[in-house]
């Protein structure tokens, strides 16, 4: 059996938990929390780096600091995960989804604009698979009128645009640990903060709405309730986990990348002969191999390829049902314009098995299997 996912180990998680129970500091914003923070925010661009529950939690997080209201809209792609919606359908917003490109399954940043109006107020990029957003352009609209943006880079850890870290480019960032993710803590994400001035609310409403942070650090002489907020910190055993992971984070992502290249290597013949479409990397993106994944010629193709491996005891997933599509969609959002790519790309995509302790020879036997299926 070659399972789908098997989360990222190192070896030193049970040390730093261990150590982090000694420390009697378990609840939270302890040595490996704040250690965990730093390592994000020395991938440069921003003022500051909050570890957090969930992708989810930090992406709630964002909308709240975005100040999202009822009524408000936000553009972004119906690729994508609920919790990209749910942390503005939660305030009330309007999620507006506009297609994605084909080549990099993005949001087609060429169709953002039309899709503004008077009541648009964020626009949230997803970075599929590691692979950034044109985002020069969408911070060039973002700026013309006026809009928030916020980097869903879920799966964007250690992938860079035009030599930025995604999740530090936009106002703020989101990313994922989850245990599917190439670091993880179970479950766990970070809030990427762009500009100082949010911080001191990020950090309240975090921390429950309370200025329980300024008290630690002796600002303030008590803590209260001054905003609004809930429990968005983590445990300190999860960040403990999560950091023996960052230590050697250069170390996963070659080994993933040299997977990744393996597989494209080995699937290149498949291309060619025109059974299967492989993933695409532009110029001035450098991606994190956070999955590897491989187009058919539809839905019904997909279905006997996911089976076919399934009886051969390989792993592997199709991702996104689009969000437009789904019940909670058509109730609390609307597609802006034609759906040309956003369904019928998504019936094409499978997953393969990828994860840091996959060996050469169990990539090889996926690959013959896959080849196998067109035999």
């Amino acid at each position: 059996m070659i399972p789908f996912n098997i989360p990222p180990y190192t070896g030193k998680e049970e040390q730093y938990i261990e150590e982090a129970i000694r420390q009697n500091k378990i609840c939270g914003d302890g040595k490996f929390t704040l250690k965990c923070n730093e390592w994000i925010e020395s991938l440069g661009g921003i003022s500051k780096a909050l570890l957090t529950t969930s992708c989810t939690h930090a992406l709630d997080l964002a909308a709240i600091l975005c100040e999202v209201k009822p009524g408000d809209e936000v553009i972004m792609p119906s690729y994508t995960f609920v919790s990209t919606a749910n942390a503005f359908v939660l305030r009330g917003a309007v999620p507006v989804f506009v297609d994605i490109r084909p080549d990099t399954m993005n949001i087609d940043e060429k169709l953002i604009e039309g899709a503004i109006t008077e009541r648009t107020k964020v626009i949230a990029p997803v970075h599929y698979a590691g692979v950034a957003c044109e985002m020069d352009t969408i911070m060039n609209i973002a700026e013309q009128h006026a809009l928030k943006v916020v980097e869903d880079a879920a799966q964007g850890v250690m992938a860079e645009y035009k030599g930025r870290a995604l999740g530090t480019i936009g106002d703020f960032g989101c990313y994922s640990f989850h245990e599917t993710k190439n670091y993880s803590m179970g479950e766990g994400g970070a809030l990427l903060i762009k500009h100082v001035d949010d911080v001191p609310r990020a950090e309240i409403v975090r921390e429950k709405g309370t200025n329980r942070s300024a008290f630690f650090r002796g600002m303030v002489d008590k803590y209260t309730w001054v905003d609004q907020g809930s429990s968005y910190l983590p445990s300190e055993l999860n960040a403990a986990y999560l950091y023996a992971q960052l230590e050697i984070a250069e170390v996963i992502n070659q080994k993933r990348i040299s997977i990744y290249n393996l597989y494209k290597s080995r699937l290149s013949p498949l291309e060619q002969e025109g059974k299967i479409e492989l993933p695409v990397v532009p110029k001035e993106c450098r991606h994190n191999a956070h999955m590897f994944y491989i187009k058919v010629k539809d839905l019904a193709e997909r279905t006997k390829l996911q089976q076919y491996l399934k009886e051969q005891g390989i792993g592997s997933a199709f991702h996104y049902v689009p969000l437009h599509s789904a019940p909670a969609g058509r109730k609390y959002g609307r597609f802006h314009g034609e759906d040309r790519f956003t369904t019928k790309e998504s019936e094409r995509l499978l997953r393969l098995p990828m994860y840091y302790q996959i060996k050469e020879d169990e990539v090889e036997q996926v690959v013959d299997t896959v080849k196998k299926f067109w035999k």
